[in-house]
């Protein structure tokens, strides 16, 4: 795969430097290049500059006792120089005459070959997503071409006849009907991740179209994400299609909220029934099934990223299933603390609404009063 469109990719093989960077024993700094052990024996002396080194027009000749060249940041040093003293320390006596200050400099200023990475070194690992820091390493090392895996295909389906479009007329919706958010809350957040996402659009209440659609998309997709239709009511077909097509692995998880969640596996697509529930829906994707998406593409997904913060308002919790609360962190002198946002029903996207973490809350602890310690998932740990 060209490098260009490698950017988000998973990396299928690592990558070794071809060469090391710099390739040549560079300047840090504008200045002059010259050996140090004459600098050392006599500091006032007065250097003769031999030649000029740019960056792209490099001086190679030698240079003796007592002489210096005019260098540039990032141009090479030639052979025989071992030290570049900074221009700010230097005097011109003439057009070809410098003195310096006195002041024996802190540093060489110079890069030495292999100062940036070493000829062999790893450049990107596998299983790593590329990212444009890595892309502009690949490239300083000539690297154009990398191999990566392809983008995990992900359906995306949401059901229920109680579903519209968004964009109809609020006075166009029948009693019972509401706008369809899930569909559009699980692509977004899919959006970022190395996937490709087909939306199937909304599943209706019909035993036989469910098993159709999902039958179908299996052959399509790598992934199938429903939201809805995995409880136990006479309306929920997902679970029915599931045993007609394929095999449940597990249809509950001791979560809160998030307990109704399928995962089973239909041909050679894997499909994650979540909740139907907004909040349950955004959870069990983003701590279930976005991790085994990265997964499958190629990645061995970490940990998210949690920190420790002080509890600023109570939270109630019944012991039995753990929880992930909606929080909103905030950072001052005296450490982090945390609040939740308000009421936690599953049913209210409203909780989001200036939320940047989950609060996690163990499934033996019992209602926490503020000044609790918590643990806080923050969300930039687990968005893609």
């Amino acid at each position: 795969m060209q490098l260009a469109d490698a950017v988000g990719k998973i990396v299928a093989r690592p990558v070794f430097a071809p060469l090391s960077l710099p390739p040549f024993s560079a300047s840090a700094m504008d200045g002059y290049a010259l050996r140090k052990a004459d600098l050392v024996a006599n500091p006032s002396a007065t250097f003769n500059v031999v030649g000029e080194s740019l960056a792209g027009h490099p001086y190679s000749g030698p240079v003796g006792s007592y002489e210096c060249v005019r260098v540039f940041t990032g141009a090479l040093v030639a052979t025989d120089c071992d030290q570049v003293v900074v221009q700010e320390q230097s005097i011109i006596q003439a057009p070809a005459e410098v003195v310096f200050n006195g002041e024996l400099p802190l540093e060489s200023y110079i890069r030495g070959i292999g100062h940036d990475i070493v000829k062999g070194a790893m450049l990107v690992d596998k299983g790593q997503r590329l990212n444009a820091f890595d892309a502009g390493h690949l490239a300083a090392a000539g690297v154009t071409r990398i191999c990566a895996h392809k983008p995990v295909r992900v359906g995306v389906f949401s059901t229920g006849d109680e579903l519209v479009e968004p964009g109809t007329p609020p006075e166009d919706l029948q009693l019972g009907q509401i706008y369809d958010s899930n569909r559009f809350t699980v692509s977004s957040l899919l959006a970022n991740a190395p996937c490709q996402i087909t939306n199937y659009g909304c599943l209706a209440d019909n035993a036989e179209h469910v098993i159709t659609a999902l039958q179908r998309a299996s052959t399509e997709c790598d992934v199938l994400i429903t939201s809805g239709g995995v409880s136990v009511g006479d309306a929920d077909f997902v679970t029915n299609a599931i045993e007609a097509l394929g095999t449940l692995g597990f249809w509950r998880l001791n979560l809160k909220p998030g307990k109704p969640l399928a995962f089973a596996q239909i041909g050679n697509s894997y499909l994650f029934g979540l909740p139907g529930n907004p909040v349950s829906t955004i959870v069990t994707l983003l701590m279930v099934a976005m991790p085994a998406i990265a997964y499958l593409g190629g990645q061995q997904p970490q940990p998210p990223l949690a920190v420790e913060a002080r509890l600023t308002t109570p939270i109630t919790h019944t012991p039995g299933r753990m929880e992930f609360q909606r929080g909103i962190y905030t950072v001052a002198a005296e450490g982090l603390s945390v609040a939740v946002t308000g009421d936690q029903g599953s049913n209210r996207l409203s909780t989001f609404h200036g939320a940047n973490c989950f609060i996690e809350i163990d499934k033996n602890s019992g209602s926490l009063p503020a000044g609790s310690r918590v643990r806080v998932l923050p969300f930039n740990g687990l968005l893609a």
